[in-house]
């Protein structure tokens, strides 16, 4: 339905063909680039990490930051749930995209990345879904935590990682299919409350 296409536009990774972008009801392109991208963080399902270590894929959107300040992201993106398994712990040399990590730990090295950095805006492009479901609880916890005085926008195919947000957009198809709150969505018997139905049964099933 283009939901990660959107997110890409608002940073300016590539630009409309027709219509326009607004943040703060400015066009994404009379913004200066660098300024956009400082305010604008985002984290994506293939988390890209670089050939360096552990820290050091944290703390690159905050090359003043202490090690105090990577822990404290590390902590809240639950990547010190895995960091004593690494051979090196926060020194440990990852390969070039995260070679030698699972994609949960891939994913929470990002999203601590993205912590770290603070922007103003946060889009976290389905960057819990391939962590298990405890820790995909406590991550949540942490981006709402997070998301205080921040614009967050959260795609995701799990309900559960949006329930408490000020606005859902429901995209099907390509086209916006319902907008409300959580309650408002399931009050309407729509589409969004046949997948909640869907996955909250799943959840029953394989618990």
């Amino acid at each position: 339905s283009g939901k990660s296409t959107l997110a890409n536009l608002m940073c300016r990774y590539y630009d409309v063909t027709d219509g326009e972008v607004l943040i703060d009801g400015v066009n994404v392109k009379d913004y200066d680039l660098q300024y956009l991208r400082r305010n604008v963080g985002i984290t994506m399902q293939e988390a890209f990490l670089f050939s360096d270590t552990v820290e050091g894929n944290i703390a690159f959107g905050n090359q003043n930051a202490s090690m105090e300040d990577v822990e404290k992201a590390a902590e809240l993106a639950r990547v010190k749930d895995f960091i004593g398994d690494l051979s090196d712990g926060y020194d440990t040399i990852v390969g070039e995209r995260g070679v030698g990590l699972s994609g949960g730990q891939k994913q929470r090295i990002a999203l601590a990345r993205l912590f770290l950095a603070n922007p103003k805006i946060m889009i976290l492009d389905d960057t819990t879904s391939a962590v298990d479901n405890e820790t995909e609880y406590k991550i949540r916890q942490s981006i709402k935590s997070q998301s205080e005085g921040h614009t967050s926008f959260i795609i995701s195919h799990r309900i559960s990682s949006f329930e408490n947000c000020d606005l859902i957009l429901v995209l099907k198809d390509g086209s916006l299919l319902e907008s409300g709150t959580h309650d408002e969505l399931m009050a309407n018997n729509g589409y969004y409350k046949t997948v909640f139905d869907e996955q909250s049964e799943k959840t029953v099933i394989e618990g």
